[in-house]
């Protein structure tokens, strides 16, 4: 069954082909100048990146990276086999609440680059590719802040956000003051629990290649299961 539009279209490539004309370093240059899809593709048509960032905390001016991940996919193909994971070396000591919460340790960013070292590496993995991201606050404002420390410039491109599209899913998911009273749970949005929604198995959290697959397939599902590979990019991309 069809349902509305998500979001109204944007004009990804106009945007695109401009910050290319205004973009200072070669690097953002060549990666703006990428064949970038227009809001009337369909999804069937469209070359996707999972996208997951790992970071030191939740604000991106006191916070950095600490790993990224990322595997390419079509609505019918996961291309794990073309799946890319950098450990990145963050400024400053790691927090013991962020080797907690995603196991990386100070001996495994001991040798690992700066995040620098590997930008060139992860636009060439994402130019002309949709990423696909749950809960795009994280990983838009985190990637954009750490380009402009290394580059002197920020970092914009189409995203598609899994989180988004179950939060417009489900929008009486929030519960009253009675309802809470009563005893009722809200339902959740985060990745794990909208995966079982749509019976997709439980994956470890917090590693950001694992939860790339897992976003990957929860993005599959989405479409399989309340649109189509018919329905337009615009529909759903921010």
């Amino acid at each position: 069954m069809n349902r509305p539009a998500l979001r109204r279209p944007t004009d990804w490539p106009q945007y695109m082909a401009s910050r290319a004309e205004t973009a200072r370093h070669p690097l953002l240059r060549d990666f703006y100048r990428a064949d970038w899809p227009g809001a009337d593709t369909p999804l069937a048509e469209l070359e996707f990146a999972a996208l997951d960032i790992e970071t030191t905390g939740l604000d991106p001016s006191q916070h950095a990276i600490v790993s990224i991940g990322l595997i390419p996919f079509t609505l019918e193909r996961i291309r794990s086999h073309q799946a890319w994971y950098q450990l990145v070396r963050p400024q400053g000591d790691l927090t013991a609440e962020s080797v907690t919460f995603h196991q990386i340790t100070h001996a495994d960013i001991q040798r690992a680059p700066r995040f620098e070292d590997i930008l060139q590496a992860l636009l060439e993995q994402l130019a002309g590719r949709i990423a696909v991201v749950h809960f795009r606050n994280i990983e838009r404002p985190f990637l954009d802040r750490a380009t402009t420390r290394a580059l002197g410039e920020g970092l914009q491109f189409p995203m598609i956000d899994t989180m988004q599209i179950e939060a417009n899913l489900h929008p009486g998911r929030r519960l009253g003051w009675w309802q809470r009273l009563a005893g009722k749970q809200p339902l959740s949005i985060r990745l794990a629990d909208s995966r079982e929604r749509y019976g997709l198995p439980l994956y470890q959290a917090h590693h950001a290649l694992t939860d790339a697959l897992a976003t990957a397939e929860l993005f599959q599902a989405q479409v399989a299961t309340h649109f189509s590979p018919a329905h337009r990019l615009g529909d759903f991309c921010c």
